[in-house]
């Protein structure tokens, strides 16, 4: 008979590793070096390890920055630096970035439990991202672009702003509540999602296609791109229907090509 205690436990250690191996917080123009090294603490707290710092403040790596993270100045030692999110993020396949401002192109909010299934719900070694903004202006529109889902954390409404760190310990809380609490399910074929570096050329092609055959106003072009990339990133694209879309936009560039020469 099989030892079900040492299926579970098995379970466990491959949860404990995909988790801390592929999922990486993302800071995206840190301002202060207090915040990064408390950003740092909370994830040896959590046991998280993987920090990408996007065009931190000088100073990130400042004695005052170390002197917060004590024990995980190892964390801060080891971050990545990137000069845009789209480098940062470029190797991911599933982004989330997160946000408290709602408005034009900022629909469809996860909860942090939201998000922790929608991970869940993914094959092994994907690399997930969880992108965090300035402390006081958060992510740009564009810089939101580039995340599948974004998530939201339900605050008070007369103080809703969060400090980074608690923003960073409450979505790593809920992932290592969930890994404590719910064995991995059986695992499934599920194709493997797009890197975020191959989806942006795809959308980059499209952008310049679309724009070609007059189908986007050129006035405001991202406005029905933005559609598409919501559209697109709730369901996750696969490498292979990101070359399928390429090879649509590249059928649709020979056939308007041909027009332009007056070809029938």
């Amino acid at each position: 008979m099989i030892d079900i205690t040492f299926i579970f436990k098995e379970k466990e250690f491959f949860i404990q590793v995909f988790y801390m191996s592929d999922i990486h917080i993302v800071l995206v123009e840190p301002q202060g070096p207090i915040n990064v090294g408390s950003v740092c603490r909370v994830m040896m707290n959590f046991g998280f390890k993987a920090l990408r710092l996007v065009n931190p403040c000088p100073a990130y790596h400042s004695l005052e920055a170390r002197r917060m993270a004590l024990k995980a100045e190892s964390i801060l030692s080891d971050a990545a630096i990137f000069p845009t999110l789209a480098d940062a993020v470029a190797d991911c396949h599933l982004i989330f970035g997160t946000t408290r401002r709602f408005g034009k192109y900022r629909e469809d909010f996860l909860s942090p439990e939201s998000a922790v299934r929608q991970i869940w719900s993914q094959p092994p070694g994907i690399r997930t991202a969880f992108v965090f903004g300035r402390e006081d202006r958060g992510l740009h529109t564009a810089e939101l672009d580039l995340c599948h889902f974004f998530v939201t954390i339900g605050t008070d409404p007369a103080y809703p702003s969060l400090n980074l760190s608690h923003a960073v310990a409450l979505i790593l809380y809920g992932l290592k509540t969930v890994e404590n609490t719910y064995p991995h399910p059986e695992t499934q074929p599920i194709a493997m999602p797009a890197e975020s570096r191959d989806i942006e050329l795809m959308f980059q092609h499209m952008r310049r296609t679309l724009l070609d055959i007059d189908y986007l106003d050129e006035q405001n072009p991202d406005h029905i791109l933005r559609a598409f990339r919501r559209l697109w990133g709730r369901g996750g694209l696969t490498g292979r229907e990101v070359r399928i879309l390429q090879g649509l936009w590249n059928r649709i560039d020979w056939m308007a090509g041909q027009l332009k020469k007056g070809s029938p």
